[in-house]
C-alpha cells in the first residue's frame, strides 16, 4: 500500500526539520533531571502547554481563584492537560493507538465541556460533508498507515484537525493535544516533556497562517506547516530543558 505522506519527505527542508526536532527531544530526555525526575518536569510542561494552548484560542492564562469557575477555554485546556499527565496519559495513549477517534472524542469532551450549548454534542463530530471521511483517513494514518518520521505525522495530525475543525468548538485545544499524543505514542517524546505550544502562542499569526496554508493543500503550504511545527517541537525541547534545569536547582 502506498504511503500517502511519503511525498512530504521530498519537500525542501522537511526531513532536516524533522531530524532536528527528533534530536532535540531525545537530548532533553537525557537531561540528568529527567532520568528519574521526569514526572515532575512533565507535570510542569503539561500546565505550561495548557495555558499556552488556551491563549492561542483567546482564553486566559491565569488560573481562577479557588471556588471560581474562571475562563472556560483555560478550564478545558487544563482538563486536557490532566488527561495527558501521569497514569491518565498511559490510558489515553493506549486508546489513541487502537481507536484514535475515540481518543479525540474524549479530548473534545474535556476541552469543550464548558463551551458547547448542547451537552450531547460533546465528543460528536459535525455531520458536515466530508468530516467523517477525513477523520477516518486520519485514523488510518495514526494506526499504521504511514511510516514518516513522528514529527511529520504530528504536524499532519495537528494541521488536519485544525483545518477540518471536526467538532466546531474546542478544536484547537483538541488538535494540539492530538499532536502531543502522536509524540508520546511514537516515542518521539515518550514522557511528554516538550512544550511546543509556547512557540505557537508567541507566533500566533504565523500559526494561523500555517494552518491556512496546510488547508490549501499546496506543496508550499503543507511543507511550510510541517517545518513550522517541527521548529516548534525543537523550541519546545528547549523549553523543556529550562524546566529540567529549574528542577535541578
Amino acid at each position: 500500500m502506498t504511503d500517502p505522506l511519503q511525498p512530504l519527505l521530498e519537500l525542501p527542508g522537511v526531513r532536516d526539520a524533522a531530524d532536528r526536532a527528533r534530536d532535540a527531544l531525545a537530548e532533553v530526555h537525557r537531561h540528568r533531571t529527567n532520568r528519574r525526575g521526569w514526572p515532575n518536569t512533565a507535570a510542569e510542561a503539561s500546565v505550561r502547554a495548557a495555558r499556552a494552548s488556551a491563549a492561542i484560542d483567546g482564553g486566559s492564562t491565569d488560573r481562577p481563584p479557588p471556588g471560581e469557575t474562571g475562563d472556560p477555554v483555560l478550564a478545558g485546556a487544563l482538563r486536557v492537560a490532566l488527561a495527558l499527565d501521569g497514569d491518565a496519559l498511559g490510558i489515553l495513549v493506549s486508546t489513541w493507538r487502537r481507536a484514535p477517534l475515540q481518543a479525540l472524542a474524549r479530548l473534545h469532551l474535556l476541552a469543550a465541556a464548558d463551551l458547547v450549548a448542547v451537552p450531547e454534542d460533546l465528543g460528536r463530530p459535525r455531520t458536515a460533508a466530508g468530516v467523517g471521511e477525513r477523520l477516518d483517513a486520519l485514523a488510518q494514518l495514526v494506526t499504521g498507515g504511514t511510516a514518516v518520521p513522528a514529527p511529520v505525522l504530528a504536524a499532519v495530525v495537528h494541521g488536519e484537525l485544525s483545518a477540518l475543525r471536526p467538532f466546531g468548538v474546542g478544536d484547537g485545544v483538541v488538535a494540539r493535544a492530538a499532536s502531543r499524543l502522536v509524540c508520546v505514542a511514537t516515542g518521539l517524546d515518550s514522557h511528554n516533556l516538550g512544550v511546543p505550544e509556547v512557540t505557537w502562542m508567541r507566533r500566533a499569526q504565523m500559526y494561523r497562517d500555517g494552518i491556512a496554508g496546510f488547508a490549501r493543500g499546496t506543496e508550499e503550504g503543507v511543507g511550510g506547516w510541517v517545518i513550522f511545527c517541527c521548529g516548534a517541537l525543537e523550541a519546545g525541547a528547549r523549553e523543556a530543558t529550562s524546566i529540567a534545569d529549574a528542577f535541578a536547582g
